[in-house]
């Protein structure tokens, strides 16, 4: 096992939060909160420099990129949209001076309200906002640019927004080929380009239509496709595209980058559910966490918490549940609060609304809290030590 600890990226309700860890994971502490309080959903930061990235903002603050190049000791925010506060200011010199406004045009106007994710790539770095817009930098987010060919996609019109809006919130690269990238968009469904953003192509079809039949769920399997609702997705390591995402119906693998999905749910308590993550070199090994639906409250079944691990694709299911709470868990862990690290074994890191984090370091035998009493976690990304 690798000595050292990585530091976990934390983006809650009231800011950037960073867990640091002790050589061996088993100590932790807690550093923030940074961005001055911001709602932050997606913090992501790159081994080789250090560097942090946090996305969020609101209606009140616009939307924005908090940067930081000292491995979180300090930041600086670039503002993308304004919010209300803007107007607030312009209209109240005491108040713009007291927050240190200026009336400079920002970039995006009010073309849209909140960075939901962030990730970095082939020199690039990526944003996706609220409502669905994939933003580029290529100066690792000093200035940024829209990426119409997206926003313009055929489809769009037919775009319907999930219970949060219509967001643009998972982002991924392939490792190898800067021309390829999947996007997650709830409630549109996944998009992939192969030719660096010039085209996209709409990826929901069923891998066998007919064995899944028709539910009148809007968000399940239906005409076909797999639910537009897609929560998360990952790409398992390796030269094929093997893809899995969690839905609002279900967990689903893709073996040909998604141009076809198979349903892997069966074994699980639910098909309801946020995250999903895979092991950083076996693409057949990965975590879930099921929730009880979003009729029924959108916690653990039967009010017990577990972590489902497959060792095999998804063919077989187990649950995890050595440290977790067993009773009375009320907790929602979102879409993106779960990831893991590179070590050996693989550390496995979720967040929940609750406010604490818990962690394994033997892929899930064994859990324990390491942080507890934060804000209402948004996102979990692990920052490994170069």
């Amino acid at each position: 096992m690798h000595d050292t600890s990585p530091d976990i990226l934390i983006g809650t309700t009231k800011g950037t939060f960073i867990l640091r860890g002790e050589p061996g994971r088993k100590r932790w502490s807690v550093a923030g909160p940074f961005c001055d309080g911001w709602p932050i959903n997606h913090v992501i930061g790159c081994p080789r420099t250090g560097t942090i990235w946090a996305g969020g903002g609101s209606d009140f603050h616009g939307a924005g990129v908090w940067r930081s190049d000292d491995k979180g000791v300090s930041w600086s925010l670039t503002r993308l949209t304004r919010g209300t506060l803007d107007d607030w200011a312009a209209n109240d010199p005491q108040f713009a001076e007291m927050i240190g406004w200026t009336d400079s045009p920002l970039p995006f106007a009010d073309g849209f309200t909140q960075i939901w994710s962030l990730c970095a790539a082939h020199g690039r770095l990526y944003a996706g906002a609220k409502p669905a817009t994939l933003l580029a930098s290529d100066d690792m987010g000093e200035t940024w640019r829209c990426i119409d060919s997206l926003t313009d996609h055929p489809s769009a019109e037919s775009w319907n927004p999930g219970a949060a809006g219509l967001t643009l919130h998972t982002i991924v690269p392939d490792p190898d080929d800067a021309r390829k990238l999947w996007v997650g968009i709830s409630a549109a469904g996944v998009f992939a380009t192969e030719d660096g953003g010039a085209t996209w192509e709409r990826r929901n079809r069923l891998s066998n239509a007919e064995a899944c039949g028709h539910h009148d769920h809007p968000a399940a399997p239906r005409d076909g496709e797999t639910g537009h609702c897609v929560h998360n997705m990952r790409r398992a390591a390796g030269p094929e595209d093997l893809l899995y995402q969690q839905n609002h119906h279900g967990v689903w693998r893709s073996s040909d980058g998604g141009r076809s999905w198979d349903d892997i749910t069966p074994g699980l308590p639910s098909t309801f559910g946020f995250p999903i993550h895979v092991h950083p070199r076996d693409g057949r090994m990965i975590w879930t966490l099921p929730l009880n639906g979003d009729q029924a409250g959108r916690y653990p079944p039967d009010a017990a918490a577990a972590v489902w691990r497959s060792a095999d694709g998804g063919a077989t299911w187990q649950d995890q549940r050595n440290g977790l709470p067993q009773s009375a868990c009320f907790f929602t862990v979102l879409r993106q609060a779960m990831a893991g690290d590179t070590c050996d074994p693989a550390g496995v890191y979720f967040g929940t609304n609750s406010g604490s984090v818990f962690a394994t370091a033997d892929e899930g035998e064994t859990w324990s809290e390491i942080a507890r009493h934060l804000p209402t976690i948004l996102s979990v990304e692990v920052l490994e030590r170069a």
